[in-house]
């Protein structure tokens, strides 16, 4: 079975406003190739792929945070096939704690919008053999959040030039 380590995050400047995901999916560093060699990364987690995206404007941070989990199953499911992630054990790490913990079911859903983003993640989540969801700080959440930034920093340049 195959573990990946996944990293969400979303932002929304202005809130609702312009806004963009980042999502970092990594590989645990303690795997072995199939030579038995180590793979090298940092202590903990080799990084496999990076993403960012521009969602649009009028969007809130925490409908980023969901489309950056919905965009993430999406990119794996292309990585590596339907047969393949029905093997696949996914920790989810984020530092959105509506996310987090809706999903867990500590929170209700009050907002039609996110309810509807919340039902694409528990369908795409069923695909895979399990999904954990771990709330982090965002100090460990920094590569992911700086792609969103990277992203928000282009556009608002962008916006200026024109």
């Amino acid at each position: 079975m195959t573990k990946l380590i996944v990293y969400v995050d979303g932002g929304s400047r202005g809130n609702p406003g312009p806004a963009a995901i980042g999502v970092v999916i990594c590989l645990p560093a303690n795997r072995l190739t199939a030579q038995g060699v180590r793979q090298a990364g940092n202590a903990d987690e080799e990084v496999l792929k990076k993403y960012l995206e521009y969602l649009g404007d009028k969007i809130t941070n925490n409908e980023a945070e969901y489309q950056a989990l919905i965009f993430s199953f999406k990119k794996i499911k292309a990585l590596f096939g339907k047969k393949k992630i029905k093997e696949m054990e996914l920790e989810i790490k984020s530092d959105s704690e509506l996310l987090v913990k809706q999903l867990n079911g500590l929170y209700k859903i009050l907002d039609p919008k996110i309810q509807k983003l919340f039902l694409k993640v528990w369908n795409a989540k069923i695909d895979f053999k399990e999904v954990k969801l771990n709330l982090i700080s965002r100090k460990d959440n920094l590569e992911a959040d700086r792609l969103v930034n990277e992203v928000l920093d282009s556009q608002t340049q962008t916006q200026k030039l024109i």
